[in-house]
């Protein structure tokens, strides 16, 4: 919700934004590469546009 990558993602993907989030969280907790990602994720979607 804060920059609005897991609701852009689930509209590409057509997956759920709740299972998006679950997964970012739990990257973030176990292979902590889930910031980065969302970040990258984040700058793929502000040039996308």
């Amino acid at each position: 919700m804060i920059l609005g990558v897991s609701e852009w993602l689930s509209g590409k993907l057509g997956w759920s934004v709740t299972f998006i989030r679950v997964a970012f969280v739990v990257s973030v907790l176990v292979f902590g590469a889930g910031i980065g990602l969302y970040l990258i994720l984040w700058l793929v979607k502000m040039f996308s546009n």
